[in-house]
């Protein structure tokens, strides 16, 4: 029985989270999403991973929970799965790692929340996706209410929930969600790549530092917020890559960042 998640990590520190269940459009079942959190656990602790690709195997991303699965359970599991993936996409976009969701052919409901739940998105020409959860007469359960609303405003976000609308690429580019469409699914791999690289090369716990500050200013007010830089800052002077950098550029060099 193949893996439902499978990662690795390349020397140049970017690593790689497949959603690997193919033949069933990647859909969100039990064993996959209990494979996601063992799998973030264990990328949040590496401290060589300075940046993740999230792709789907197949034909598309994630076709969202799945609904074979989910007919067959009791009110209690179902209320436990939907935890369990509220916890999972949690854990992702708590990763101390910049995150990348690469999205090609669909991603609907839980799978459009997965990649809510990482840093950027990046989509191929032929995606479509959706929180379409009110079309089963139920609601966004893993973050999508309070993702989408926050990344492009609650009046658009009403909007594709509500409606359960089903957008392309280019649509979801304009509100926002995607930074960038690509032709192709490889074209969109490329360009995930080439945005980790320019990621990696940075100091990674600046990296790591800047990226908890914004994430944690985001529902604070300005004074708290300022507060918050100010104590990512701290967290960066006694840092051995800090004073790598100064020297690369004294020396006119490129930096050798370590993450220390």
């Amino acid at each position: 029985m193949e893996q439902p998640i499978v990662w690795q990590k390349a020397e140049d520190g970017i690593a790689e989270l497949l959603l690997n269940r193919p033949d069933a459009m990647n859909a969100l079942n039990y064993a996959l999403l209990r494979a996601l959190e063992d799998a973030v656990r264990e990328i949040a602790e590496d401290r060589g991973v300075r940046a993740v690709i999230v792709r789907g195997e197949g034909k598309g991303f994630c076709a969202g929970a799945d609904l074979k699965e989910r007919r067959g359970l009791a009110p209690h599991e179902v209320r436990r799965n939907v935890r369990l993936t509220r916890e999972a996409f949690d854990r992702v976009a708590r990763l101390p790692q910049p995150t990348i969701a690469v999205l090609h052919g669909f991603a609907f409901g839980g799978g459009l929340e997965l990649a809510l739940a990482c840093d950027f998105r990046i989509g191929s020409r032929d995606l479509r996706l959706g929180l379409t959860e009110t079309s089963l007469a139920i609601v966004p359960g893993a973050g999508g209410t309070q993702r989408l609303a926050r990344l492009i405003g609650p009046t658009w976000a009403k909007w594709m929930i509500f409606t359960a609308a089903r957008i392309d690429a280019e649509r979801a580019r304009e509100l926002g969600i995607l930074l960038e469409v690509a032709d192709t699914r490889e074209a969109a791999m490329d360009a995930a790549r080439a945005l980790a690289r320019a990621i990696a090369e940075n100091g990674p716990v600046a990296v790591r530092q800047a990226k908890w500050a914004i994430d944690r200013g985001l529902d604070v007010d300005l004074s708290t917020g300022l507060a918050i830089e100010d104590a990512a800052y701290e967290g960066v002077l006694p840092t051995s890559d800090r004073l790598e950098a100064l020297a690369a550029f004294a020396e006119k060099r490129k930096p050798h960042f370590r993450g220390e």
